[in-house]
């Protein structure tokens, strides 16, 4: 199944270049590479010229100016880019274990989509990474609360996929996820009410539920490791909280501040 690979990026070229080389050395490469850019600067965009000249994987670049963290905004206008049926998404500080997308597409089915967990790497880890003074991430080097995260075992993820955090969106991250162009589009993609960090990848995947859409949870497989970085701004998470439940208690879908501007005809 041909798949679009959605990254998302801002001012960070460092974990940007270790992200794509990590998603050239798949065993299962992606159709095409999309890359979500909330308004990076110009080095940006050189790094990515020079990227296409090391694949034959088609990259797309979406970026529009710098006026704060829109990413909701970007990931919406790069949806609609996408060439093929499946997008996996992730993080640009993000870099994937070999099998990623192979895992990923062992749970992929119509009805469902699927959501991952991920490896924080602590600052030293990082360090050695940017600087080229390691090629991948130290396994025994990991945060203990995380270290399972970094195990595949295809019999467990089989049988995880529908029975792990069944009922549960809180362990949704946005840096791992995968779902149909066609069920993201029938929601009307993110909220671009939610504006700086939070909350905006577990607001759509309810919204993905309470359209009928079902989630699967990706245990030991699809792994990937997140460099440190410093967090982003709190400031307007109890706001992004206050949508967020009420998408919980009305069982919304749609949201009129989406793709598409307005209510759902």
């Amino acid at each position: 199944m041909l798949v679009s690979l959605l990254i998302s990026t801002y001012n960070w070229k460092e974990a940007l270049s270790l992200c794509l080389y990590s998603a050239f050395a798949q065993t299962v490469k992606p159709a095409e590479i999309l890359i979500a850019d909330d308004g990076s600067r110009e080095d940006t965009r050189q790094l990515i010229d020079e990227m296409r000249a090391k694949t034959d994987i088609p990259i797309v670049h979406v970026w529009h100016e710098d006026k704060g963290f829109r990413k909701t905004i970007i990931l919406n206008k790069t949806l609609l880019k996408a060439s093929y049926p499946y997008i996996i998404q992730i993080d640009g500080d993000i870099i994937l274990e070999k099998h990623f997308i192979a895992d990923h597409l062992e749970l992929a089915e119509k009805g469902y989509f699927v959501c991952g967990s991920r490896v924080l790497l602590g600052r030293n880890s990082t360090s050695r990474l940017l600087k080229g003074m390691a090629r991948y991430p130290a396994f025994f080097n990991h945060n203990l609360g995380f270290i399972l995260n970094a195990f595949r075992f295809r019999p467990l993820r089989k049988y995880l996929a529908t029975r792990y955090a069944k009922d549960s969106m809180w362990r949704i991250r946005g840096c791992n996820m995968a779902y149909w162009k066609d069920d993201i589009i029938k929601v009307n993609g993110y909220n671009e009410d939610l504006e700086m960090w939070g909350q905006e990848d577990v607001e759509v995947s309810y919204r993905l539920v309470h359209s009928g859409i079902q989630k699967k949870q990706l245990k030991m497989g699809g792994v990937e490791f997140h460099l440190y970085h410093t967090f982003a701004s709190r400031a307007n998470l109890p706001y992004h909280e206050q949508v967020l439940h009420k998408v919980i208690e009305e069982q919304i879908a749609w949201c009129e501040n989406g793709i598409v501007k307005g209510t759902n005809a």
